[in-house]
């Protein structure tokens, strides 16, 4: 939902407890997002994260510096990259991070549940779906961003903060080009 200028929380949060203290999805899910998502995500067109991750890192740059030092893209379970032939997240991490010139720390996390895929689910299922899906192979820096293509419910971004809290994250933002819902 937009955010009111003064306020902390869009009306959907409300400030409900999350694993992440911020998101930001400065797009909608809609014509023509969803085609270059899609393009990206289910077409095999990589060169689309260019387009789309730069958006998001310039989009976050007019903020200014953001609060994070390091970004974290949503891994992959290693059979499903391989079938895709690349992690769509760390793809838009990569141009999403050279504006703000933050380190894309790809192999922080990894996914070690092969999950049903979130976009098939209904939303009262995705956090289960979700639970003990990620671990850390080193310790995470105390600032991070969760880098992904959609934020839906957040379900996915939930668990993957929960996990990088556990490793000693003190702030984890979340950043998606695009706000489903």
């Amino acid at each position: 939902m937009p955010l009111p200028e003064a306020a902390a929380f869009c009306g959907a949060c409300g400030g409900a407890e999350r694993g992440f203290d911020a998101a930001f999805a400065p797009y909608r899910y809609e014509f023509p997002l969803i085609e270059l998502i899609h393009l990206l995500k289910y077409g095999g067109e990589i060169a689309t994260a260019r387009i789309l991750g730069t958006l998001l890192g310039r989009r976050i740059a007019e903020h200014g510096r953001p609060a994070v030092d390091a970004i974290v893209p949503v891994p992959l379970f290693p059979s499903r990259e391989a079938r895709r032939g690349y992690n769509q997240a760390r793809e838009l991490a990569v141009f999403a991070a050279a504006p703000l010139g933050l380190p894309v720390l790809s192999r922080l996390a990894r996914r070690v549940r092969d999950t049903a895929e979130q976009a098939r689910l209904p939303a009262a299922e995705r956090r289960e779906n979700l639970r003990n899906a990620f671990d850390l192979r080193a310790r995470p820096p105390p600032r991070v961003a969760i880098v992904d293509d959609v934020l839906t419910t957040g379900a996915t971004a939930e668990s993957l903060a929960r996990v990088l809290r556990a490793g000693g994250c003190r702030r984890v933002e979340v950043w998606a080009i695009a706000r489903a819902g």
